[in-house]
C-alpha cells in the first residue's frame, strides 16, 4: 500500500500521477475508516485529498507558510506531515486534534476551528517575510463556507491595499463564494497567469506607452478592453477590484492541472486568489448524497450505551416550532449552523422566518437588532463558542439599544471532541456583564421550553438561553420552574447550600444525595435565571453555614462569583457565611469527553460532594 511509504511531503513529491490517484483512493479509505470509528469531519476532509497533495507537492513546506482557515478540512494534511498512525486516537483524550495544532507538528501553524480567520493571518505573516526578507512563500487555503466571514473580507481587502505576496487558494465546495464562470473565462485566466504571457503583455505596454502623443491613451483603451471582458465572463473581477489577483476556476480533483496553477499563481508578485473547486464528501457515497452538511460532522453512536438521552437541542427545536405557530412574529436566525442548532424543523415549516446569514455571527447579532426594531421577535441560534465573536454586537447594537432579540446557544459548558476551541466556558461570564441582559440555563428539557416562553415574552431587552450538547434530563412537571424565579431542589438543615447552574444542577442534586450519608444535609437550588439572581434563592442562601456553587463556565467574572458578592450584600449587619465557587479553570481545556472532563475538573457529583466535605468542617453557622 503507498500509504504506507508516506512519511512526510517528500513523500509525496517524488510519485508520478498514477502513483497519486493510488494514494488519494487509499488516502480517502483510510479517512472513512478512521471517522467511522473515532467521529470527525468527514466531508470536507474527503473533498480536499488531491489539493492537499498538490499544494505540497509544489510548496516547500514547512518552511513554506501552509495556513488552512478551517482546520476541518485538513486531516489529509496530517496524513501527509507523518501523523498517520496517530489517527487512532483522533478527537480522544491525549490523542490527535481534530484540527491543527501547533503542538503536534511544525507544519501546522495556526489551530484555527474558527472560520473567516487565515486571510488575516496570511496578512501578518507576509508582511513579516517582507519586512525580514525571508525566503518563504505564504499560502492560505479557505473555503467550505469561509468566504461568508467578514473577516475573510477584510483580510483581502489589506491584501489589495499593501500588495503582500500571498497564494489565497479559495477552496469552493459548493458552500462557499462560487463565481460563475464559462470556458471562455478559463482560457483566459489560463492565458493571463501564463508567466510567459504577462511578461509579454508587460512588454506590449511598454511600447504602447512610448508612442508619441496616443501612447497613454491606446495603453487606457486595452486596459479598457480587458476590465470589459473580466466583467462580462469573470464575476472574480470581484477580487482584482480589491486589488488582489485572480484565476480558476480549476479542477480540484486534476493534480496535475493543480500544480500548473499553483506554479503560476507562485511566481506572482503580489496577492492571488486561485480558485479551485471542489466536491465535499468525494469518493463516499453517503457522504456525496448527504444534501445538508455532506456528513460535515461525523459522529459515532455507543451501542453499548444504549438509547441516547433526549437532547436540548431537540427540545429547542419542538418548542421554537410550536412559539412560530403561535406567533407570525418570530424569526429564526443562525450563522451557518441550521442543522447543528435545531433550526431545520422551523426552516422547513415557516421558510420565509428563516434567515441563515452564512458564518457571519456579528452580522447576525446585529441584523436582529434590525429585525427587532420594527416588532419581530428574532432568535438567534449559535453555539456558545461563537458567541464570543460577537460580543461587541451583543453588548452594543442589541443592549446598549434595549432590543429584545433572543439568543439560543447550543454547545455551552465543557463541549468534548473538538477541543480547547469548541469549550463554551465563556458565554455566561460575558453575557451577565451586559446590562439589562437576562440570562437563562435549563436543567432539563421542560425547562428550556418554559424558558424560551419567558425569554420571548420579555419586552426591554435582551435574553440568553444556554444549554450543553449532552443529553438532557426530562423531569416530572412539578419539577420546572418558572418565570424569573430559582427551584430549591433539595431542603437541608442549614450548613452547606449548594447553587447549581443548569447542566450541573443534577450532579449537585446526586452529590447531596452522597453527603447525607456522612450526615450533612444539603440544600439545592437550581439557579435557572443567572441574571437577574433570585432574591430569595440569595437569602435563602445566606442563611446558610457554607455556600456552593457549581457551573461548567469560567471561574474569572463567573456566575458563582456574582453569587458570592449578592450573598455578601445580603448580609450587611452581620459576616456572610463563607463560599467555595466550583468552576472551570482559567486555562485552554484539551478535548475529552465532556464528563469525564467535569470529572477531572471536579465538577461531577463526587466532586462537588468532595469539595464540600473538605471546607464544611471550618465553617460555622452564620451568627
Amino acid at each position: 500500500m503507498l500509504l504506507d511509504s508516506i512519511h512526510g511531503p517528500a513523500d509525496v513529491r517524488r510519485l508520478g500521477y498514477p502513483e497519486l490517484d493510488q494514494l488519494c483512493e487509499e488516502i480517502r479509505s483510510f479517512i472513512v475508516d478512521t471517522v467511522s470509528t473515532t467521529g470527525g469531519h468527514l466531508g470536507s476532509n474527503l473533498g480536499a485529498v488531491e489539493l492537499t497533495l498538490a499544494l505540497h507537492r509544489v510548496f516547500d513546506t514547512p518552511n513554506d507558510i501552509l495556513l488552512w482557515d478551517i482546520g476541518h478540512q485538513a486531516y489529509v494534511h496530517k496524513v501527509v506531515t507523518g501523523r498517520r498512525a496517530g489517527f487512532a486516537s483522533l478527537r480522544q483524550a491525549g490523542g490527535l486534534s481534530g484540527y491543527l495544532s501547533r503542538d503536534e507538528s511544525e507544519f501546522d501553524w495556526i489551530e484555527n476551528s474558527h472560520a473567516s480567520t487565515a486571510l488575516s493571518y496570511a496578512h501578518g505573516v507576509a508582511t513579516a517575510v517582507e519586512l525580514q526578507q525571508l525566503d518563504r512563500k505564504v499560502i492560505a487555503v479557505i473555503g467550505d463556507g469561509s468566504m461568508t466571514g467578514g473577516m475573510a473580507y477584510e483580510g483581502l481587502n489589506n491584501f489589495g491595499v499593501t500588495g503582500r505576496r500571498a497564494v489565497i487558494v479559495l477552496n469552493d465546495n459548493g458552500r462557499s463564494y462560487a463565481p460563475t464562470h464559462s470556458m471562455l473565462g478559463e482560457s483566459l485566466t489560463r492565458l493571463r497567469l501564463n508567466p510567459h504571457f504577462t511578461r509579454q503583455r508587460a512588454r506590449f505596454r511598454r511600447v504602447l506607452e512610448g508612442i508619441p502623443l496616443v501612447g497613454r491613451r491606446l495603453h487606457r483603451g486595452v486596459e479598457s478592453a480587458e476590465a470589459a471582458v473580466r466583467e462580462m465572463w469573470e464575476p472574480p473581477a470581484f477580487f482584482e477590484q480589491l486589488g488582489v489577483r485572480y484565476t480558476g476556476p480549476i479542477d480540484g480533483h486534476d493534480i496535475e492541472g493543480l500544480e500548473k496553477a499553483l506554479r503560476h499563481a507562485a511566481a506572482w508578485p503580489g496577492p492571488i486568489v486561485v480558485h479551485v473547486l471542489t466536491q465535499k464528501g468525494r469518493g463516499y457515497g453517503p457522504a456525496e448524497d448527504h444534501e445538508e452538511h455532506n456528513l460535515h460532522d461525523f459522529k459515532v453512536l455507543d451501542a453499548s450505551a444504549g438509547a441516547p438521552a433526549p437532547s436540548f437541542t431537540a427540545a429547542f427545536s419542538d418548542a421554537l416550532v410550536k412559539a412560530g405557530e403561535a406567533d407570525r412574529s418570530l424569526v429564526a436566525v443562525t450563522a451557518a449552523m441550521p442543522g447543528s442548532t435545531g433550526l431545520i424543523p422551523f426552516q422547513e415549516r415557516f421558510p420565509d422566518r428563516f434567515v441563515d446569514v452564512g458564518i457571519a455571527e456579528q452580522h447576525a447579532v446585529t441584523a436582529a437588532a434590525g429585525m427587532a426594531m420594527l416588532g419581530l421577535k428574532p432568535v438567534v441560534a449559535l453555539y456558545s463558542t461563537f458567541v464570543t465573536r460577537a460580543f461587541d454586537q451583543l453588548n452594543l447594537d442589541v443592549g446598549l439599544l434595549h432590543q429584545p432579540v433572543v439568543l439560543c446557544i447550543d454547545r455551552a459548558g465543557i463541549t468534548g471532541d473538538d477541543g480547547a476551541s469548541h469549550h463554551g466556558v465563556l458565554d455566561m461570564a460575558l453575557l451577565t456583564k451586559i446590562p439589562g441582559m437576562t440570562v437563562f440555563a435549563p436543567s432539563s428539557a421542560q425547562e428550556l421550553q418554559v424558558m424560551l416562553d419567558d425569554a420571548l415574552a420579555l419586552t426591554d431587552g435582551p435574553s440568553a438561553i444556554r444549554w450543553p450538547k449532552t443529553g438532557s434530563r426530562v423531569v416530572r412537571p412539578e419539577d420546572v420552574g418558572s418565570g424569573l424565579q430559582a427551584r430549591c431542589v433539595r431542603r437541608g438543615s442549614g450548613a452547606v447550600a449548594i447553587l447549581a447552574v443548569g447542566k450541573l444542577v443534577e450532579a449537585a442534586e446526586q452529590a447531596a444525595g452522597a453527603l447525607a450519608t456522612d450526615g450533612i444535609d444539603a440544600t439545592v437550588w437550581d439557579v435557572r435565571v443567572c441574571k437577574p439572581l433570585d432574591p430569595e434563592m440569595i437569602a435563602d442562601a445566606a442563611r446558610h453555614g457554607l455556600v456552593v456553587t457549581a457551573e461548567d463556565g469560567i471561574i474569572a467574572g463567573s456566575v458563582g462569583s456574582q453569587i458570592v458578592e449578592a450573598v455578601s450584600a445580603a448580609t450587611p449587619r452581620r459576616t456572610a457565611p463563607p463560599s467555595l465557587v466550583l468552576a472551570t479553570p482559567v486555562g485552554y481545556i484539551p478535548h475529552g469527553k465532556p464528563d469525564d472532563i467535569l470529572a477531572t475538573l471536579g465538577l461531577d457529583a463526587s466532586g462537588i460532594a468532595a469539595s464540600v466535605r473538605a471546607a464544611i468542617p471550618t465553617s460555622p453557622l452564620p451568627t
